[in-house]
């Protein structure tokens, strides 16, 4: 049997069936084959979830022959739903384009990063989602549809995979720019007293609290005119590699093994942060190298309400004891019309948490997770959280009309999962 494990290595699951289709048609036939047999159908990504989003014990459908880009126009690029961001970027750089925002792991493919509502950070531009023109689908009846506006463009943007199999997206784009990429310390309460002037006048702003210190580093990237500035060789191995993956990687390991030294360590490193800037094509800036592993938790909140999450934050973990390697990340998004997207409908701040992969604290996320929820917090569909349909329908103002339309489009529920049954409800026939 072919299983499935995704990268963190918490979630794993071995199919009854696995294809690999190669078009729109072959995941038609392979939807309608499963129906048949009594059958529910997953699309898989490259398993940068940390829920089970994708799993399926019924047909899993892997994406690597739906990869590439199918057209392109003016403003506009079309690419098979299997092609990572990676990719696209490389294409897109190829032919002088650019996405106007996304997320930092690129190894994501669009149509998994879509449907999971990936964001990024951006002043004035938001996730992936909101720079999608059009979608392909595959619906359960074994139709395929393309839908550029709507009820179903809204809703199946950031779809969890519920309404149907995405086997094409068409992307906005515009021409290739490069980001000015400003690095430095500051501390956290100095982050708190400029949270409107950092959001304010910052392209893409993205901060890290290092806990059990006082310090966060910020990044601040913005447009630059030019010319290009980007870091050596060497730097960028220096930063990138070793600072960020294999010395962490190490500091890691030593706190696991003794966790009464984190905080120590956790200080050593917030010393060693220095202020550095470069200019470099976009996508450069925004994707970063993650080699070591974690687990993570990320809620999206009004944005007004940051500052008092990241303080109750900041004071729970001083009162619980806990000891905590991975800094707490910060980014910001605009309002969505995306259904479910987290930024659905108002200015967001996301507060995301990280705990070594060897060693979770279930604690320090349920009390992050109170905090957040307390204030209106919409979990990444992504990472992990504990909220069920219940919760979720009294902070997204559209999900009675997203369960609604996935009822109509998907009444036996073929396209669901033991995910989708707890996050939206079970769908009537299944």
């Amino acid at each position: 049997m072919d299983s499935f494990v995704n990268w963190a290595g918490n979630q794993s699951v071995t199919p009854w069936r696995v294809r690999t289709p190669a078009s729109a048609a072959e995941v038609a036939e392979a939807v309608t084959h499963a129906a048949a047999a009594g059958r529910r159908v997953r699309m898989v990504g490259t398993g940068h979830s940390f829920t089970d989003v994708a799993l399926t014990d019924g047909l899993l459908l892997r994406p690597g022959a739906l990869t590439g880009v199918l057209s392109a126009g003016d403003g506009w690029v079309r690419v098979a739903a299997g092609t990572t961001i990676h990719a696209l970027n490389v294409e897109l750089g190829r032919r002088g384009l650019a996405l106007a925002n996304m997320g930092d792991v690129t190894a994501q493919t669009v149509a998994g990063a879509i449907q999971t509502g990936t964001h990024g950070t951006g002043r004035h531009v938001g996730g992936l989602a909101d720079q999608v023109t059009e979608l392909e689908l595959v619906l359960a009846d074994g139709s395929v549809t393309s839908v550029r506006d709507g009820d179903l463009f809204d809703a199946a943007r950031v779809g969890l995979g519920a309404l149907g199999v995405l086997t094409a997206v068409t992307f906005r784009v515009e021409p290739a720019f490069l980001l000015r990429s400003r690095r430095e310390p500051l501390s956290f309460g100095g982050i708190l007293d400029a949270l409107d002037e950092l959001t304010g006048d910052n392209d893409h702003l993205d901060f890290f609290w290092l806990p059990h210190t006082d310090t966060c580093l910020v990044k601040r990237n913005n447009r630059d005119a030019g010319p290009a500035r980007p870091p050596s060789a060497a730097r960028r191995w220096w930063d990138e590699v070793f600072l960020e993956n294999t010395l962490f990687g190490a500091a890691c390991r030593l706190g696991a093994r003794f966790p009464g030294a984190i905080p120590r360590i956790n200080a050593v490193s917030a010393a060693a942060l220095s202020a550095s800037e470069c200019a470099d094509t976009s996508y450069k800036v925004f994707g970063s190298v993650r080699e070591v592993r974690f687990l993570e938790m990320e809620y999206a909140i009004p944005r007004e309400h940051l500052a008092q999450a990241l303080r109750e934050t900041r004071d729970l973990v001083e009162r619980a004891g806990w000891t905590v390697t991975f800094p707490v990340e910060v980014r910001v998004t605009p309002p969505s019309d995306a259904w479910l997207s987290t930024a659905y409908g108002r200015d967001s701040a996301y507060v995301a948490c990280h705990v070594y992969r060897p060693t979770p604290n279930p604690a320090y996320f349920a009390g992050v997770e109170e905090i957040m929820t307390r204030l209106g917090g919409r979990p990444h569909w992504g990472k992990l959280h504990t909220r069920d349909a219940a919760y979720l329908r009294t902070v997204y103002p559209r999900f009675a009309d997203f369960l609604a339309l996935r009822d109509e489009l998907d009444p036996r529920g073929l396209f669901a999962n033991d995910y989708t049954d707890r996050v939206l409800g079970a769908s009537p026939g299944s």
